[in-house]
This record gives C-alpha cells, structure tokens and sequence, in this order.
C-alpha cells in the first residue's frame, strides 16, 4: 500500500505533532521534572537520605515509608507495635495535610513489619485511622526497617481531587 502525503495532509500532520508536544510539555510546568513535586512538612520526621517525604504527580500523592518517630522529639512514640503504627499513620497524616489531603484520601498502603506476629495489633492500630472503603493494603515482614527500634514502616499511596 502508498502512503500519499500532500502538502496539505502533512502541514496537518506535523501541526498536529507539534500541538500533541506542546500539550506534553505543559505537564511537567516547565520545571524540568516532568510534572513531579516535593512534597515536605517539618511535621513528620525529615528524610534520612535521598528521598523525599511525598511526590506529588498530578492528583496522586506518593507517601514514602514513615515509622513510628514522633518528629518534635526524634523518639519513637513507644515501644509497642500499636504505638509505633499510631505513629508512623500521624506522620503520613502530616505529611498528607502539606499536600492538603488526609488519610480519606489513601488508596493503598504498604506496611513493612519487623515481626509478622505483631500482625494483630498493628492491624488493631491501623483499623483507628481508617474508615470504609478501606485503602489497599500489602503488608510484608522484613529482615529490619532501616532505623533501629523501628517495628513497622508504612508508605501510603493518595490520590486528591
């Protein structure tokens, strides 16, 4: 088959590529970062490397893992599992509210335990911050969560309006 491209149907075709990286290039503000934003807040802990707290990628709002560190002190909250997950959940509320969302905005959650037995009362803690449609939820056990003391990690996934 031939292809036959006149004068006309190219200047449309080439007007048409222009407009489709025109409107591609709009979306990432100019900014070099293809549309991603730092999210951060002096209301959760810092981030200890070189990550941010959250990305914002359009509406969605990409929470990296919080532990249970209260941020005024530097401290865990506690020592139990349902403390340090009470914890790590204000800290992506905090986190979430720089953004201006809050957890009813959390479509899935990713909960790293050190110890699979404390399942039950992690779960117990988390239920306290969440109502109905629940986010998604993984939850794995790890080898160890990269501060020392740290029993559970959870990294959140909200999307806004």
């Amino acid at each position: 088959m031939k292809a036959d491209f006149s004068t006309k149907g190219s200047s449309a075709l080439i007007a048409g590529l222009i407009f489709a990286g025109l409107a591609a290039r709009a979306g990432d503000a100019g900014d070099g970062n293809r549309g991603k934003a730092e999210i951060s807040t002096t209301s959760a802990p810092a981030a200890i490397g070189p990550y941010s707290q959250a990305i914002r990628a359009g509406k969605t709002i990409y929470v990296s893992g919080e532990i249970g560190i209260d941020p005024a002190t530097g401290n865990f909250k506690g020592a139990s599992i349902g403390e340090q997950t009470e914890q790590a959940l204000m800290n992506v509320a905090a986190i979430l509210a720089a953004a201006g969302l809050t957890l009813d905005n959390v479509v899935a959650t990713t909960v790293y335990l050190s110890d699979m037995n404390d399942f039950t009362a992690m779960n117990a803690a988390y239920a306290k911050s969440f109502s109905k449609p629940f986010p998604a939820r993984a939850t794995i056990q790890v080898a160890a969560l990269p501060k020392k003391g740290a029993l559970v990690e959870i990294s959140a996934i909200a999307v806004g309006p």
